[in-house]
């Protein structure tokens, strides 16, 4: 991968639907060329596909991420009661400090509050650490 297949994957990030003319201008190469990139970082499973962004629910509901530390082997049981709550978005297991992250997006601060000390509640969960997502940058 070289600087210009970067550009083209940042430019793709930006908006799969651009034109391959546009693309190539913007990357200052010709059109076959941009192709024949194009072509090769789909082959070689750099460019895995296509998608759709859809517009963003509302945005001023609360999003966030709590980092969940797990006492003993209590992971999977925690799991299992976080996946009962509609609030939560996802759920990653991880290593390190933290055993466990969930995506929560939620309507009001009271129902975010109310969330926080559900889980919180959960046993196993000896520790957790939630910070509010302020706004989101696209790669």
């Amino acid at each position: 991968m070289n600087d210009i297949d970067r550009k083209i994957i940042a430019l793709l990030r930006d908006n799969a639907r651009l034109p391959i003319s546009e693309l190539a201008k913007k990357t200052g190469v010709s059109r076959v060329t941009l192709q024949k990139r194009i072509r090769l970082l789909e082959s070689s499973g750099e460019i895995a596909g296509y998608t759709v962004r859809l517009k963003p629910q509302q945005d001023d509901r609360i999003r966030a991420w709590m980092s969940i530390a797990v006492e003993g082997n209590k992971a999977a049981a925690i799991i299992q009661d976080l996946r009962g709550e509609p609030a939560i978005a996802t759920l990653h297991t991880t290593n390190g400090r933290w055993d466990i992250l969930v995506e929560i997006h939620c309507d009001t601060l009271g129902k975010f509050d109310s969330l926080l000390g559900r889980i919180r509640r959960i046993p196993g969960v000896a520790n957790s650490e939630t910070s509010i997502l302020l706004s989101t940058r696209k790669v």
